[in-house]
């Protein structure tokens, strides 16, 4: 492992966070503490209901100004940026960017994976032939939320996109494989690559050889001579990714590429079979290690890639996705204006003593895992003249924690196991009421570490494999253990089932408002 104190033998290992709101550069030491960091928020583009966009540009500037940030910190700490030896790239996944692979500039804003334009097509899907077989091929339902919806819809609906396809110079991509091919310089070197974690998120890519599959192509009826697709790479690479063309960290390596829930998982160390972690971002996603082979469900959670590390070092996990969790929070915040920011919801939520007879299904994008219901829409039940505003924050936490629950229900049958423990991150994780409400509801421990900067942390590590900074997993099991806090149940069982009933009570109800 690398020394950590100042001077010329030092290590580190730089993280680029491209979330849904905000990108983020981190600068971590070798036993996992970051020593330096810069965080940009961008535009968020909603053109009509229902559609989320991002600039493309705006993101790629975003980065660019994060590492010219983050490396002023570690310098202004007397710290040398050239000890920095890779850097690693954690991002949302299903969003999409299309651009022109001649020119490098893209087609179309970014489609984000919350986005719901592709509902009426995604039904259409779904009459077709096959297309039940799908989850077996590449682990994920046909649904709003993968990238592919994404790119029919902009072949149907945007010129430009057509025009590229027909041309035979459409680059399709998720974010990863954007920031990688703009980082490189774009068409000059053209490094057009994507890890497994991100293109299992595609529909493209079949789950058990991690190549695209003709016959997922052809379900889609898309012409694979005319669109260019990423090559697949191991998350962990030293040469793959290729390097920064430009900026303070020129000529540094880009060796690690995970998609942000499975860099969380790797961040929380879920190394081996039977471990989870949920993450409480914009939306809120759990994933369960269930070993070196795929488990495809049949109770609605997608199978997908925890992460590559090569060969004997390849880990599969079920996954459960929340569309809305700590964009719940933001909407009560910037559009009711409960509150005056996040971060005092939970103070909120604590002036009362429950939610008063309130549930609150935060359906703005539908309902993903276990669920699946594309039509559902926000929807709040149980509103009297009782009811305050603090019920309604409490409501709107509980929403998260009731669709964690039912998720765990889902992996418990597909896996035959029950968890343990459940390990959390993410900006909701740091409210006590709702971690212990979490507890309470799936009647398990939570642990929370002190260091919550997971997600980044994995991308770091992933980055830091390639390069020799860590020579092996096991010499991260001891990593970012002290602090952590355990919530455990306080609730009793049978109060955990009957608030639960109520919960899918009010899903069923939320069914059918946007058809």
């Amino acid at each position: 492992m690398g020394d950590t104190t100042k001077g010329s033998h030092e290590t580190f290992v730089g993280s680029i966070d491209q979330g849904t709101t905000s990108t983020r550069f981190l600068i971590f030491k070798p036993d996992g503490e970051p020593i330096a960091s810069h965080q940009i928020e961008f535009k968020q583009i909603y053109p009509h209901p229902g559609w989320h966009e991002h600039d493309p540009l705006e993101i790629i500037e975003s980065v660019q100004q994060c590492i010219e940030g983050a490396v002023k910190d570690l310098e202004n700490q007397g710290h040398s940026a050239g000890n920095i030896k890779a850097v690693g790239i954690t991002n949302q996944r299903e969003t999409t960017v299309l651009w022109n692979h001649e020119t490098g500039e893209p087609l179309y804003n970014a489609i984000v994976w919350t986005d719901t334009r592709t509902a009426a097509l995604v039904r259409k899907l779904k009459q077709r032939l096959g297309a039940d077989r799908l989850p077996d091929l590449c682990g994920l339902p046909l649904s709003t939320y993968p990238s592919v919806g994404k790119l029919l819809w902009l072949l149907e609906n945007e010129p430009k996109v057509k025009e590229a396809y027909d041309k035979g110079i459409l680059a399709f991509g998720t974010i990863d494989a954007w920031l990688v091919y703009r980082l490189n310089g774009g068409p000059k070197k053209n490094v057009f690559v994507s890890d497994p974690t991100n293109a299992s998120r595609t529909m493209f890519m079949n789950l058990k050889t991690l190549n695209y599959d003709d016959q997922l192509i052809d379900f889609f009826r898309l012409d694979s001579s005319k669109i260019h697709l990423p090559k697949i790479t191991q998350s962990s690479h030293p040469t793959a990714y290729g390097s920064l063309e430009s900026g303070v960290l020129k000529g540094v390596p880009i060796t690690g590429c995970l998609g942000d829930q499975s860099a969380a998982l790797v961040g929380q160390k879920g190394f081996t079979p039977g471990l989870a972690k949920n993450t409480y971002g914009t939306g809120c996603f759990l994933l369960y290690n269930v070993g070196e082979k795929p488990v495809f469900s049949s109770h609605g959670l997608l199978g997908t890639v925890a992460y590559d590390f090569g060969e004997g070092k390849r880990m599969y996990a079920l996954e459960g996705s929340i569309a809305v969790a700590g964009s719940s929070v933001k909407f009560l915040v910037d559009n009711f204006g409960f509150v005056e920011s996040s971060s005092k919801i939970s103070q909120l939520a604590q002036t009362v003593d429950d939610n008063g007879g309130v549930v609150f299904v935060t359906a703005f994008s539908g309902l993903f895992a276990p669920y699946w219901i594309d039509d559902a829409m926000g929807t709040i039940y149980g509103i009297t003249a009782y009811t305050q505003r603090g019920h309604i924050a409490r409501a709107t936490l509980e929403a998260t924690c009731f669709q964690t629950q039912a998720i765990l229900a889902a992996m418990e049958k597909d896996s035959g196991h029950k968890l343990a423990e459940l390990a959390v991150d993410g900006g909701m994780s740091n409210s006590d009421l709702c971690m212990q409400t979490q507890s309470d509801l799936i009647q398990i421990p939570v642990i929370r570490p002190k260091m919550r900067e997971t997600t980044a942390l994995g991308a770091a590590i992933a980055a830091g494999l390639a390069v020799g900074v860590w020579e092996s997993i096991d010499e991260l099991k001891e990593i970012n253990l002290e602090g952590r806090t355990v919530f455990k149940p306080q609730m009793e069982e049978a109060k955990s089932k009957e608030m639960f009933g109520r919960w899918e009570k009010a899903v069923q109800m939320s069914r059918g408002w946007s058809s």
